[in-house]
């Protein structure tokens, strides 16, 4: 096991060194990143209520995916349904107070990296696992950082960039041009 950074390795490019040399483990589905583009749409049209038509049109996805997903956000309770001539969806609170979390539980289901570290999780290891409580504390951190980060952080792309920490080491993420 490597114990350091590779050599040479500037700590600050190690999003970009992780992205050439590493699979990506974690990734959200196609679905959940249409559903952050549907609710990205709605923040910023919050003055209106949008009809599945006018989303599938303003975001380019097709419109039986949009109104799968539109169902789905609204079981989830992150968008409001009005049913009718005028009716349509719009968000069920301020974009500020929809976390990236909030997205994924209610697209994917809550974020567990391994099977002890999800709620119903049945690892027929655990008994004799001396990992698994490393794995739930990865587990939290990334459910953090998705709390953290809000629908309205998504959809300003002028935004902030995050400063993360890995291994106790502060990262910076880079921003590419357009």
């Amino acid at each position: 096991m490597h114990r350091g950074w590779p050599a040479g390795l500037n700590r600050t490019k190690i999003v970009p060194f992780l992205a050439k040399t590493a699979p990506a483990v974690l990734r959200i589905s196609k679905l959940t990143d249409y559903g952050t583009v549907l609710l990205g749409h709605l923040a910023t049209n919050q003055a209106t209520v949008c009809s599945a038509a006018d989303v599938a049109e303003a975001t380019g996805i097709a419109p039986p995916t949009v109104s799968k997903l539109l169902k789905s956000l609204a079981r989830a309770g992150l968008v409001n349904s009005t049913r009718g001539t005028n009716g349509g969806y719009r968000l069920s609170r301020g974009p500020q107070e929809i976390s990236a979390a909030d997205v994924i539980d209610a697209l994917e289901g809550p974020v567990s990296i391994t099977e002890c570290s999800a709620i119903d999780g049945d690892c027929e290891h655990e008994g004799v696992c001396s990992v698994g409580g490393a794995w739930q504390r990865v587990n939290v951190a990334i459910r953090r950082a998705l709390q953290d980060v809000t629908l309205n952080d998504l959809v300003c792309a002028n935004g902030s960039v995050p400063t993360f920490r890995f291994a106790g080491l502060p990262i910076t993420v880079e921003k590419h041009g357009n």
